[in-house]
């Protein structure tokens, strides 16, 4: 091949992947969506510590979006949902040891409630109406779920799902799972702030970026800068 073709079949490429990574970027920002507050909620309370686990892709963007929440004190990425025994990354990558990517958000409940962290989830964190995936990522290990621990927690989200699917909030049926907080494992030191050391890389530019960039945009009362 000349010089010449090999150039412009460099450039034909390269326009190529600049359209898929545009049409991703746009979708990525569509998912945005703006949902209601939740009509059942926990009050505000003293001065204290509540930890809420959620799952909805890869934990990486779900651990993202929550360390920019004002109330939030930290956000682990882990595994719930199977048992300590397979609670590691290549065993759960395989799709079968029931576990899911999550995060465990521990939180101020002076400052946020338990109903508003579903809100930021629903809203911004992941799209609750892709049944075992979750945008490029395929598989029960990236579903939705709510972890809920005791039995305020059931009802504040069985509520809430309840709730946006009412309200018609999303064109396709919510597909997240309301199940009880069996264990979190938490996942290994590389998977942790994952986002914020690897800001450049393009699954983060691509996938989780627009995540906090929503988040920014749609709840600047509660968004945190780093």
């Amino acid at each position: 091949m000349s010089t010449k073709l090999a150039r412009l079949a460099f450039l034909a490429l390269l326009v190529a992947v600049v359209a898929v990574l545009t049409f991703r970027l746009a979708s990525a920002r569509d998912r945005a969506v703006l949902l209601p507050d939740p009509q059942l909620d926990a009050p505000l309370a003293a001065n204290g510590e509540s930890t809420a686990v959620i799952a909805g892709g890869c934990f990486w963007g779900i651990q993202a979006v929550f360390q920019h929440v004002k109330g939030v004190k930290t956000a682990i990425s882990g595994y719930s949902g199977g048992t300590a025994s397979t609670a590691e990354y290549e065993s759960v990558g395989t799709g079968r040891t029931g576990h899911a990517e999550s995060v465990r958000v521990t939180y101020d409940p002076s400052q946020i409630s338990y109903g508003q962290l579903l809100k930021i989830f629903f809203s911004v964190a992941h799209d609750p109406t892709e049944l075992n995936r979750q945008g490029p990522d395929d598989g029960p290990q990236y579903r939705s779920v709510i972890f809920y621990s005791g039995e305020e927690q059931h009802r504040i989200a069985a509520a809430y799902v309840e709730q946006l699917q009412q309200a018609k909030v999303f064109s396709r049926k919510i597909v997240t799972e309301i199940s009880p907080l069996k264990g979190f494992y938490e996942a290994e030191a590389y998977h942790q702030d994952y986002a914020t050391r690897h800001p450049h890389d393009p699954y983060i530019v691509i996938n989780d970026a627009p995540k906090v960039a929503h988040l920014k945009q749609q709840f600047p009362a509660v968004y945190v800068g780093k």
